[in-house]
C-alpha cells in the first residue's frame, strides 16, 4: 500500500513539474491569459482594451459604438476551444467561445473570438494583436 501511495505521489509531482511553465514568456502568457479571461468574464471592456497592442490599435481603433455595444452584454461563459503556439513560442493563436447575454433583448448568443497574442521582447509582455470580441457576428 505504501509503495502504491509513494508511486502516486511521485507521479503527481512529476506531472506538476511538466505542467508548470518553463520560461518567463510562458509564465507571463499564462498570467496574461488568465487576467484577460477574468476581465472579459466580468465584462470590463474598457480594461480589456489595455491588453491590445498599441500598434494594432493604431491601425484598428476601437470606436465608442463598439464599446457601447459590448456593454449591452453580460458574459455567461468563456471557453478556450484551441490554443496553438506560433512563431517559435513568441505568438499564440487562441480560439475562444464566449457566450454573451444581451441585457436589453434577454437573449444569449455564442461568439467565436479568434485571438492572436504576441510577446513583446522590449516590454516583456504579451499583447493582443486582434480586437475585442464581436457580438454582432452570427450565432454558431
Amino acid at each position: 500500500m505504501k509503495l502504491i501511495l509513494r508511486s502516486i505521489f511521485i507521479l503527481g509531482i512529476a506531472s506538476l513539474l511538466v505542467a508548470c511553465p518553463k520560461t518567463k514568456e510562458e509564465k507571463g502568457l499564462s498570467e496574461t491569459l488568465l487576467q484577460y479571461e477574468t476581465i472579459v468574464r466580468w465584462a470590463q471592456w474598457d480594461a480589456a482594451t489595455d491588453f491590445i497592442a498599441a500598434e494594432y490599435l493604431e491601425e484598428n481603433p476601437i470606436t465608442r459604438l463598439e464599446l457601447d455595444r459590448l456593454r449591452l452584454f453580460r458574459v455567461t461563459q468563456y471557453v478556450v476551444r484551441s490554443s496553438v503556439p506560433v512563431e517559435e513560442g513568441k505568438g499564440l493563436l487562441q480560439v475562444v467561445e464566449i457566450r454573451m447575454f444581451n441585457k436589453n433583448q434577454a437573449r444569449e448568443r455564442s461568439v467565436i473570438d479568434e485571438q492572436y497574442w504576441k510577446y513583446n521582447e522590449e516590454t516583456e509582455r504579451w499583447k493582443l494583436h486582434s480586437g475585442l470580441p464581436d457580438p454582432t457576428q452570427r450565432n454558431y
